[in-house]
């Protein structure tokens, strides 16, 4: 495998290459992929046996089960940095190995359905709080230590939207080399 096709697994969508001037229509679309995100992923794994699940999405990578499992991990994270950033000035977030959780005995073997559920409750309650949103609190910012810059909540709403489509992704391109949609 070629280092280009390896680049084109690990960001099938490419990375995310936020605005300059975020509009109001960015902010709707990006809620928009953030609120049907959880429907989208549970229609395209539910019917993925065991042995499927515990599948790489590219060599050295992570398997769907893993991905899934991620997804919920890291978008709880996401949900509580914002609520952070809303009710303190400029916090400084708690950073995760996000690589070490997945590893972890639940990120492996667990069944999805957990993380399922618990996505669609995050998203609701993440949706629900973004829509009430104003101008000021979309730029109220946290700082994230690996690299000490200010994150403004407009840019993680794209970031996020984003990571739900990127992971989407992974998983929707393994099961289409598999033959399995």
């Amino acid at each position: 495998m070629t280092k280009q096709e390896l680049q084109n697994l690990k960001y099938p969508i490419g990375q995310f290459d936020c605005p300059t001037n975020i509009s109001k229509q960015h902010i709707e679309s990006w809620i928009s992929i953030l609120e049907h995100f959880p429907n989208r992923l549970e229609n395209l794994v539910k019917q993925l046996s065991d042995q499927q699940l515990d599948t790489q999405y590219r060599p050295e990578g992570w398997t769907i089960r893993q991905v899934v499992h991620h997804l919920s991990d890291s978008h709880h994270h996401s949900y509580t940095r914002f609520k952070w950033a809303l009710t303190e000035d400029k916090p400084v977030i708690k950073a995760y190995f996000e690589d070490r959780w997945a590893e972890l005995f639940d990120s492996k073997l667990a069944p999805i359905d957990m993380s399922l559920q618990h996505l669609r409750a995050i998203h609701f309650k993440l949706v629900y709080l973004l829509k009430t949103l104003s101008e000021a609190d979309l730029n109220k910012c946290f700082i994230h230590p690996e690299t000490n810059k200010e994150v403004f909540l407009s840019n993680n709403i794209g970031a996020y939207a984003w990571h739900s489509n990127h992971h989407y992704a992974h998983i929707e391109n393994v099961m289409k080399r598999k033959d399995w949609l």
